[in-house]
C-alpha cells in the first residue's frame, strides 16, 4: 500500500540506511538513532562482519553509508583497500566522515549519490557492499540493477538486511508483537519492506548476480549473554520499535495504552529468565 504524502515522513527509530529520498528514512535523523547505529554496528560487528574483508588495492562501493556506522568497521578490517561511501543525505555523510576521521581512517572518499542513478563508470568497483539499506527502497531490485552495472565482471556484490518476521521472544506476547507489526506497517507505508531479508536470494538472482549463497545470521540475547541482552535486545531492537510510536498512534495502528503495553512486554524479554532472537541474513554475488 502507497501512504498518501502526509504520512511520507520519517519516524524515528528501525534497523538501516538509504532511502530513494531524504525522507524516505524510516529511522529518521535524530541524535538519538545516531547513536543507536553506532551501538548496533557495534554490538553485531563479530556476527556480521567477521567474514567481510576485501583485497588491498581492491576498489569498493559503499551504498548507503548512511552516518557511517558500518563504514568505520569496513575501514578497519580491510585498511588497505580503497572505499567509496555514498549517501542521499548530505547530513548523513557529514556525520559520516566525522565518525572515519575520529578513528583516523584515510581510505574512504564520501560522496553524494542517488543508489538509482550512481554518478560511477560501468564496471567501477572491485566489489560493492550494502547493509540495512534495501528494506527502504521501493524497487530494490532497481537498485539491485544499478549496483551491478558499477561492479567489474567477477566482482562481488554483499547485501546485509534484517527481517522483522524474525523476531522471536519470551515471555510470548501478542501485545509485544503488534508493536513490531506496526513497524512493518509504516515502512511499508513508506514504500520499504522490513521483512526483505528472507526474500534476499531471489533478488540478488534476479538482478544478474551468480553464485549466490545467503548466510543466516542469528542474534539470540538471554541472561547468560548480558552484552546481547544490553546492545541488541535493549539498545538495538526495542529502541527501535520505540521510536516508532508517534507514527503509530497518528497513522491509527494502536492506541496509546496498547502501545505501552506492548513495550512493556518487549522491555520484560530483557530481564534475567527473558530471551530474545532475530535473524539477519547476508546474501553474497559475483557478476
Amino acid at each position: 500500500m502507497k501512504p498518501s504524502k502526509e504520512y511520507r515522513r520519517a519516524p524515528t527509530g528501525c534497523i538501516a540506511a538509504m532511502a530513494t529520498s531524504e525522507n524516505d528514512y524510516v529511522h529518521g535523523y535524530s541524535h538519538a538513532e545516531s547513536g543507536r547505529l553506532r551501538d548496533q554496528a557495534n554490538v553485531l560487528t563479530e556476527l556480521l562482519h567477521h567474514d567481510t574483508l576485501y583485497p588491498a588495492g581492491s576498489r569498493v562501493l559503499e551504498a548507503g553509508c548512511g552516518i557511517g556506522a558500518q563504514t568505520v568497521i569496513l575501514t578497519r578490517q580491510s585498511p588497505d583497500a580503497r572505499f567509496t561511501s555514498v549517501d542521499i543525505s548530505a547530513e548523513s555523510l557529514a556525520k559520516a566522515r566525522e565518525s572515519v576521521e575520529a578513528v583516523g581512517a584515510s581510505n574512504v572518499t564520501f560522496q553524494q549519490a542517488d543508489i538509482f542513478r550512481l554518478p560511477f563508470a560501468d564496471e567501477l568497483f572491485d566489489h560493492v557492499f550494502v547493509c540495512f539499506v534495501l528494506e527502504h527502497l521501493a524497487q530494490p531490485s532497481r537498485a539491485l540493477r544499478e549496483l551491478r552495472r558499477v561492479l567489474r565482471t567477477g566482482g562481488s556484490l554483499t547485501v546485509i538486511e534484517g527481517d522483522h518476521g524474525s523476531a522471536y521472544f519470551h515471555p510470548s506476547s501478542d501485545r509485544a508483537q503488534k508493536t513490531i507489526d506496526c513497524l512493518v506497517e509504516i515502512q511499508s507505508r513508506l514504500g520499504g519492506n522490513a521483512l526483505i531479508g528472507r526474500a534476499l536470494f531471489p533478488l540478488l538472482r534476479e538482478a544478474g548476480l551468480r553464485d549466490v549463497r545467503v548466510d543466516p545470521r542469528v542474534v539470540y540475547a538471554d541472561g547468560s549473554r548480558p552484552v546481547w541482552v544490553e546492545g541488541f535486545t535493549r539498545s538495538t531492537f526495542t529502541a527501535m520499535v520505540k521510536g516508532a510510536k508517534p507514527q503509530a498512534l497518528e497513522l491509527g495502528l494502536l492506541d496509546e495504552a496498547s502501545w505501552d503495553a506492548g513495550i512493556r512486554d518487549l522491555e520484560r524479554t530483557a530481564e534475567d529468565d527473558g530471551t530474545f532472537s532475530y535473524t539477519f541474513f547476508k546474501g553474497v554475488g559475483a557478476k
